[in-house]
């Protein structure tokens, strides 16, 4: 009998951390539709490599500005070229990829005024992108499954008003994901007030391109330092490590794949909060191969 006992502990130990593993497990989010030569959108998420993957961009939107997509040369939103994606995200979605429109971008024309103006942008939102209608949708009649905030320009005024106002749309029955992009100096320039209201289910925090808080070989107490802040000061579902996919995607932050799996992960996997990792983006992952290297040990 004591022999059963112990072999069913075993066995009940074995089980909690294969749970705990997997529970910790996380996953990778990519940006798509800046450069041509990434391929289609319903490609990406061919691979299966990828759980979410933002559109890129919508950087004209607000202050009474008429909203407007930027697809580089995938699409011409000006002719309603772009209502073509809606079978790729309608095939994304059949393989379980969440498909979310970016909003803002390095470079753009977008600022909230006002409550009010977050008010219509999350209505133009909702009728053009989610579970609204309209019959100017530029991606089609497909509806995406939520909306990406990487703001990092205009004013840091009302971001926290347009996620009110896009969550409030959660009633409609379909979830409304938000996701943000902020730099990870903390708190974030931009978006630090929306980040509080605790509405984003997704923050992938970039860690590339600001040297006093990215992960260095040689300065490991920073990021360590940077990542706790985020991971146990934001209110948000999951916590990303944002990263470029090669050494060409960004000015610096870009980590080696095996530096990655043997000395960033296992300081990342300590929180409850860590999600997975965020690339920048198809394109550069194409190039180096990043995502395949790194998608079982995330």
């Amino acid at each position: 009998m004591e022999s059963k006992k112990l072999v069913s502990c075993a066995f009940l130990a074995i089980l909690v951390l294969i749970l705990a593993t997997n529970c910790n497990g996380g996953k990778i989010s990519i940006y798509w539709g800046q450069n041509t030569n990434e391929g289609t959108l319903g490609q990406t998420c061919d691979t299966g490599k990828y759980a979410f993957v933002n559109i890129a961009f919508l950087p004209t939107f607000g202050n009474g500005q008429t909203p407007m997509i930027n697809l580089a040369g995938h699409c011409d939103p000006y002719s309603n070229g772009c209502t073509g994606l809606s079978s790729d995200v309608k095939s994304c979605q059949s393989k379980g990829v969440k498909v979310l429109l970016s909003i803002g971008g390095g470079a753009g024309s977008y600022y909230l005024k006002s409550a009010q103006d977050a008010r219509s942008v999350a209505t133009y939102l909702w009728n053009n992108f989610l579970g609204g209608t309209s019959h100017s949708r530029p991606l089609g009649n497909a509806v995406l499954d939520g909306i990406d905030f990487d703001i990092e320009g205009g004013t840091n005024q009302h971001w926290n008003d347009l996620a009110t106002y896009l969550s409030a749309y959660n009633n409609n029955g379909k979830q409304v994901y938000l996701s943000a992009a902020p730099q990870c100096p903390f708190p974030d320039a931009w978006v630090g007030n929306a980040l509080e209201t605790g509405l984003f289910d997704f923050v992938w925090v970039q860690f590339y391109n600001n040297p006093p808080c990215q992960y260095s070989s040689g300065n490991v107490g920073n990021f360590e330092a940077a990542w706790k802040q985020w991971t146990t000061k934001i209110p948000a579902g999951k916590i990303f490590l944002g990263l470029p996919a090669s050494p060409s995607a960004a000015g610096s932050g870009f980590v080696p794949a095996t530096e990655l799996i043997s000395k960033v992960l296992p300081i990342l996997k300590g929180s409850s909060k860590y999600g997975g990792v965020m690339l920048w983006s198809k394109y550069y992952d194409d190039q180096d191969g990043y995502s395949s290297a790194i998608t079982k040990y995330v």
